[in-house]
């Protein structure tokens, strides 16, 4: 028997360093993750976890992929935000939490981790709907977001909630569909917004069952064509999970994405 590819949310995985706060509320926080052994200054990584925006799923099922980036040199940022199904989730909430993150993270961290994080802007690495938070936050704070690499991301909210992914995650974040709230989507959907202006590499695997790779094909085409310095890198033989966790065979290629995003730094 084939081993379940979402064992990787709940593997045991090393503590974090530290935690800090970007708020007051208790999920307005960030886990700190020192890189191992002695490392010049890096660029923060900020890892965003996906769960389609529900309080259901935490910063905890991107522990591996943390460890995973952070043995490759670089300290990291596990961000918390407010979610779907509790108070000051959904819309705006979960994208102004993650935006404020994203713009205090690097101050936080350098202070916590003197010497470790270097003045540039972070890497946002984001999987699923932290895809999607990842590219909503490269286009409205492009000044504080150095590179973005999307995993699998939820990049048309307005076929998703056509689709019914996740039996109406989007309308649970968004208030209700393209019909019901239009201004929302204007502001919130990657394909209704300008595409980022800072180097993005989204990788899918084909055998994605929950989020189709056909969203990102067309959101990666439509953002090349208007000059977006965009790449998409499709996995044959991965599904949805593999792509964060590093015991998959996908884990090489995630880790040469990452490193073209960091290679100027």
């Amino acid at each position: 028997m084939s081993p379940d590819p979402r064992a990787v949310l709940s593997r045991p995985a090393p503590e974090p360093d530290l935690t800090v706060a970007y708020g007051e509320h208790p999920d307005q926080v960030a886990d700190l993750r020192r890189p191992p052994g002695a490392t010049p200054p890096r660029p923060l990584v900020i890892v965003v976890h996906g769960g389609f925006w529900r309080v259901e799923y935490d910063r905890r099922h991107t522990d591996s992929l943390a460890v995973g980036l952070a043995r490759l040199g670089f300290p990291i940022a596990q961000l918390e935000y407010r979610r779907t199904g509790q108070p000051g989730g959904g819309w705006p909430g979960t994208l102004t939490d993650v935006r404020s993150g994203v713009s205090a993270l690097p101050g936080l961290a350098a202070a916590a981790l003197p010497g470790q994080v270097a003045p540039v802007p972070p890497i946002l690495v984001g999987h699923s709907a932290g895809g999607h938070l990842a590219l909503h936050t490269a286009t409205r704070s492009p000044q504080d977001v150095g590179g973005v690499l999307a995993l699998a991301p939820v990049v048309d909210l307005a076929e998703a909630y056509r689709l019914d992914l996740d039996a109406g995650a989007v309308a649970a974040l968004l208030g209700g569909g393209p019909a019901d709230v239009p201004d929302r989507y204007e502001v919130a959907d990657p394909r209704a917004t300008p595409p980022p202006s800072t180097r993005t590499v989204v990788i899918h695997g084909t055998l994605d069952q929950h989020v189709p790779v056909h969203m990102s094909r067309a959101y990666v085409q439509a953002a090349q064509a208007l000059g977006a310095d965009m790449h998409l890198v499709e996995l044959p033989d991965c599904e949805h999970f593999g792509l964060i966790d590093p015991e998959s065979p996908a884990w090489s290629q995630v880790t040469a994405a990452f490193r073209s995003l960091v290679e100027d730094h």
